[in-house]
Protein backbone atom coordinates (compact mmCIF):
# COMPACT_ATOMS: atom_id res chain seq x y z
CA UNK A 1 0.00 0.00 0.00
CA UNK A 2 1.28 3.46 -0.86
CA UNK A 3 2.16 6.24 1.58
CA UNK A 4 -0.77 8.29 0.29
CA UNK A 5 -3.25 5.45 0.87
CA UNK A 6 -2.05 5.05 4.46
CA UNK A 7 -2.32 8.80 4.98
CA UNK A 8 -5.86 8.86 3.60
CA UNK A 9 -6.90 5.91 5.80
CA UNK A 10 -5.62 7.69 8.91
CA UNK A 11 -7.23 10.99 7.89
CA UNK A 12 -10.56 9.20 7.58
CA UNK A 13 -10.46 7.04 10.70
CA UNK A 14 -8.12 8.60 13.30
CA UNK A 15 -9.24 11.50 15.48
CA UNK A 16 -5.96 13.40 14.86
CA UNK A 17 -6.39 12.95 11.06
CA UNK A 18 -2.68 13.54 10.44
CA UNK A 19 0.15 11.12 9.68
CA UNK A 20 3.59 11.90 11.17
CA UNK A 21 6.73 11.08 9.17
CA UNK A 22 7.14 7.30 9.04
CA UNK A 23 10.06 4.91 8.93
CA UNK A 24 7.87 1.81 8.81
CA UNK A 25 4.23 1.29 7.84
CA UNK A 26 2.20 -1.88 8.40
CA UNK A 27 -1.26 -2.70 7.08
CA UNK A 28 -3.82 -5.23 8.32
CA UNK A 29 -6.25 -6.82 5.86
CA UNK A 30 -9.34 -8.88 6.52
CA UNK A 31 -10.99 -10.61 3.56
CA UNK A 32 -8.90 -8.45 1.23
CA UNK A 33 -10.18 -5.24 2.83
CA UNK A 34 -7.87 -2.82 4.65
CA UNK A 35 -8.96 -2.73 8.30
CA UNK A 36 -5.91 -1.35 10.09
CA UNK A 37 -2.63 0.54 9.80
CA UNK A 38 0.30 1.11 12.14
CA UNK A 39 2.93 3.81 11.63
CA UNK A 40 6.34 3.72 13.31
CA UNK A 41 8.59 6.75 13.09
CA UNK A 42 10.98 9.08 14.83
CA UNK A 43 9.67 10.82 17.97
CA UNK A 44 9.75 14.59 18.33
CA UNK A 45 12.40 14.29 21.04
CA UNK A 46 15.39 11.95 20.55
CA UNK A 47 15.55 11.39 24.29
CA UNK A 48 12.30 9.43 24.13
CA UNK A 49 14.47 6.68 22.65
CA UNK A 50 18.03 7.37 23.83
CA UNK A 51 17.08 7.72 27.51
CA UNK A 52 14.74 4.73 27.34
CA UNK A 53 16.99 2.16 25.67
CA UNK A 54 20.51 3.62 25.94
CA UNK A 55 20.77 3.55 22.15
CA UNK A 56 21.15 6.04 19.34
CA UNK A 57 18.00 7.74 18.10
CA UNK A 58 18.08 5.69 14.89
CA UNK A 59 18.10 2.37 16.76
CA UNK A 60 14.56 2.77 18.07
CA UNK A 61 11.19 3.93 16.83
CA UNK A 62 7.91 5.26 18.17
CA UNK A 63 4.56 3.70 17.39
CA UNK A 64 2.92 7.00 16.45
CA UNK A 65 -0.36 5.87 14.85
CA UNK A 66 -2.47 2.76 15.36
CA UNK A 67 -5.85 2.63 13.64
CA UNK A 68 -8.14 -0.41 13.42
CA UNK A 69 -11.69 -0.51 12.12
CA UNK A 70 -14.53 -2.31 13.87
CA UNK A 71 -14.45 -4.82 11.00
CA UNK A 72 -11.10 -6.16 12.24
CA UNK A 73 -11.39 -9.66 13.79
CA UNK A 74 -11.50 -10.15 17.55
CA UNK A 75 -8.18 -9.44 19.30
CA UNK A 76 -7.12 -7.71 16.09
CA UNK A 77 -5.18 -4.96 17.84
CA UNK A 78 -2.99 -7.27 19.93
CA UNK A 79 -2.46 -9.62 16.95
CA UNK A 80 -1.52 -6.74 14.65
CA UNK A 81 0.77 -4.87 17.04
CA UNK A 82 2.43 -8.12 18.12
CA UNK A 83 3.17 -8.95 14.46
CA UNK A 84 4.66 -5.46 13.93
CA UNK A 85 6.87 -5.78 17.01
CA UNK A 86 8.24 -9.15 15.89
CA UNK A 87 9.07 -7.75 12.45
CA UNK A 88 10.85 -4.72 13.92
CA UNK A 89 12.82 -6.89 16.34
CA UNK A 90 14.08 -9.00 13.43
CA UNK A 91 15.28 -5.78 11.79
CA UNK A 92 17.72 -5.31 14.67
CA UNK A 93 16.11 -2.35 16.41
CA UNK A 94 16.72 -1.75 20.11
CA UNK A 95 13.07 -1.20 20.96
CA UNK A 96 9.80 0.64 20.48
CA UNK A 97 8.13 3.34 22.57
CA UNK A 98 4.54 4.49 22.34
CA UNK A 99 2.18 6.84 24.14
CA UNK A 100 -1.44 6.40 25.11
CA UNK A 101 -3.70 9.42 25.57
CA UNK A 102 -5.97 9.02 28.63
CA UNK A 103 -7.91 12.23 27.99
CA UNK A 104 -11.05 12.15 25.83
CA UNK A 105 -11.73 14.80 23.21
CA UNK A 106 -14.98 16.72 23.32
CA UNK A 107 -16.27 19.05 20.60
CA UNK A 108 -17.32 22.61 21.36
CA UNK A 109 -20.91 21.32 21.22
CA UNK A 110 -20.18 18.72 23.92
CA UNK A 111 -20.04 15.63 21.70
CA UNK A 112 -17.48 12.91 22.44
CA UNK A 113 -15.12 12.33 19.48
CA UNK A 114 -12.43 10.27 21.26
CA UNK A 115 -12.54 8.26 24.45
CA UNK A 116 -9.59 8.20 26.82
CA UNK A 117 -7.17 5.28 26.44
CA UNK A 118 -4.81 3.75 28.99
CA UNK A 119 -2.98 1.46 26.57
CA UNK A 120 -4.88 -1.77 27.21
CA UNK A 121 -3.47 -3.39 24.07
CA UNK A 122 0.10 -2.41 25.07
CA UNK A 123 -0.43 -3.86 28.53
CA UNK A 124 -1.72 -7.09 26.96
CA UNK A 125 1.53 -7.31 24.98
CA UNK A 126 3.72 -7.07 28.11
CA UNK A 127 5.05 -3.59 27.51
CA UNK A 128 6.89 -1.78 30.30
CA UNK A 129 5.00 1.20 31.72
CA UNK A 130 7.30 4.23 32.03
CA UNK A 131 5.02 6.82 33.60
CA UNK A 132 3.53 10.01 32.18
CA UNK A 133 4.92 12.57 29.81
CA UNK A 134 4.97 16.20 30.97
CA UNK A 135 1.60 17.94 31.54
CA UNK A 136 0.79 20.60 28.98
CA UNK A 137 -1.96 22.85 27.68
CA UNK A 138 -3.81 21.89 24.49
CA UNK A 139 -5.54 24.26 22.11
CA UNK A 140 -8.64 22.55 20.72
CA UNK A 141 -10.53 23.40 17.55
CA UNK A 142 -14.35 23.25 17.52
CA UNK A 143 -14.30 19.60 16.36
CA UNK A 144 -12.13 18.57 19.31
CA UNK A 145 -8.89 18.21 17.31
CA UNK A 146 -5.64 19.71 18.60
CA UNK A 147 -3.90 22.69 17.03
CA UNK A 148 -0.37 22.32 18.37
CA UNK A 149 2.16 25.07 18.98
CA UNK A 150 4.48 23.98 16.18
CA UNK A 151 1.66 24.10 13.62
CA UNK A 152 0.61 27.54 14.84
CA UNK A 153 4.17 28.81 14.38
CA UNK A 154 4.41 27.36 10.87
CA UNK A 155 1.17 29.09 9.92
CA UNK A 156 2.31 32.41 11.36
CA UNK A 157 5.54 32.58 9.37
CA UNK A 158 4.27 30.83 6.24
CA UNK A 159 6.49 27.75 6.43
CA UNK A 160 5.77 24.88 3.99
CA UNK A 161 3.94 21.79 5.17
CA UNK A 162 0.70 23.42 6.31
CA UNK A 163 -1.56 22.23 3.49
CA UNK A 164 -3.20 19.49 5.57
CA UNK A 165 -4.04 21.76 8.51
CA UNK A 166 -5.31 24.50 6.19
CA UNK A 167 -7.61 21.95 4.54
CA UNK A 168 -8.78 20.73 7.96
CA UNK A 169 -9.51 24.30 9.02
CA UNK A 170 -11.38 24.92 5.77
CA UNK A 171 -13.59 21.90 6.47
CA UNK A 172 -14.52 23.63 9.72
CA UNK A 173 -15.23 26.80 7.68
CA UNK A 174 -12.15 28.45 9.22
CA UNK A 175 -10.20 29.64 6.18
CA UNK A 176 -6.81 31.33 6.25
CA UNK A 177 -5.10 33.22 3.42
CA UNK A 178 -2.05 31.67 1.78
CA UNK A 179 1.42 32.54 3.01
CA UNK A 180 2.21 33.98 6.41
CA UNK A 181 -0.79 34.73 8.60
CA UNK A 182 -0.60 37.00 11.61
CA UNK A 183 -3.72 38.93 12.63
CA UNK A 184 -5.95 36.40 10.84
CA UNK A 185 -4.55 33.52 12.88
CA UNK A 186 -4.77 35.46 16.14
CA UNK A 187 -8.44 36.17 15.43
CA UNK A 188 -9.09 32.50 14.63
CA UNK A 189 -7.41 31.35 17.84
CA UNK A 190 -9.29 33.86 19.97
CA UNK A 191 -12.71 33.11 18.46
CA UNK A 192 -12.64 29.43 17.58
CA UNK A 193 -10.29 27.56 19.93
CA UNK A 194 -10.34 26.68 23.62
CA UNK A 195 -7.53 25.69 25.94
CA UNK A 196 -7.61 22.62 28.18
CA UNK A 197 -5.01 21.25 30.58
CA UNK A 198 -3.69 17.79 29.68
CA UNK A 199 -2.18 15.64 32.48
CA UNK A 200 0.37 13.96 30.21
CA UNK A 201 0.26 10.85 28.04
CA UNK A 202 1.09 7.37 29.34
CA UNK A 203 4.40 6.02 28.03
CA UNK A 204 5.08 2.36 27.25
CA UNK A 205 8.11 0.56 25.82
CA UNK A 206 9.24 -2.80 24.44
CA UNK A 207 12.97 -3.57 24.63
CA UNK A 208 14.28 -6.00 22.01
CA UNK A 209 17.69 -6.74 23.51
CA UNK A 210 19.17 -7.38 26.94
CA UNK A 211 21.23 -4.20 26.66
CA UNK A 212 18.12 -2.11 25.97
CA UNK A 213 16.11 -3.87 28.68
CA UNK A 214 18.76 -2.98 31.30
CA UNK A 215 17.93 0.71 30.79
CA UNK A 216 14.24 0.29 31.55
CA UNK A 217 13.02 1.24 35.05
CA UNK A 218 11.68 -1.40 37.47
CA UNK A 219 8.27 -2.88 36.79
CA UNK A 220 5.40 -0.85 38.23
CA UNK A 221 1.64 -1.55 38.09
CA UNK A 222 -0.17 -0.60 34.92
CA UNK A 223 -2.40 2.49 35.14
CA UNK A 224 -6.17 2.33 35.00
CA UNK A 225 -8.54 4.83 33.43
CA UNK A 226 -8.81 7.95 35.58
CA UNK A 227 -12.49 8.50 36.46
CA UNK A 228 -11.93 12.25 36.19
CA UNK A 229 -11.52 11.76 32.45
CA UNK A 230 -14.47 9.44 31.97
CA UNK A 231 -16.54 10.62 28.97
CA UNK A 232 -19.70 10.99 31.06
CA UNK A 233 -17.86 13.26 33.48
CA UNK A 234 -16.73 15.50 30.62
CA UNK A 235 -20.02 15.81 28.76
Amino acid sequence: MSKLQVRDFIAQHHYLQTTPPARFRFCLYHREELVGVAVFGHPINDRSLTNTFGCTALEGVELSRLVLLDEAPGNGESFFVGHCLRKLKRMGLAGVVTFSDPMPRITAAGDLVKVGHVGTVYQALNSRYLGRSSPRSLRLLPDGSVLNDRTIQKLRVGEPGTRAIREALARLELRLPTGAVGPELTKLLDQHTRTVRHPGNLKYAWAFSRAAARHLPPVVPYPKLDPLFHPLHNK
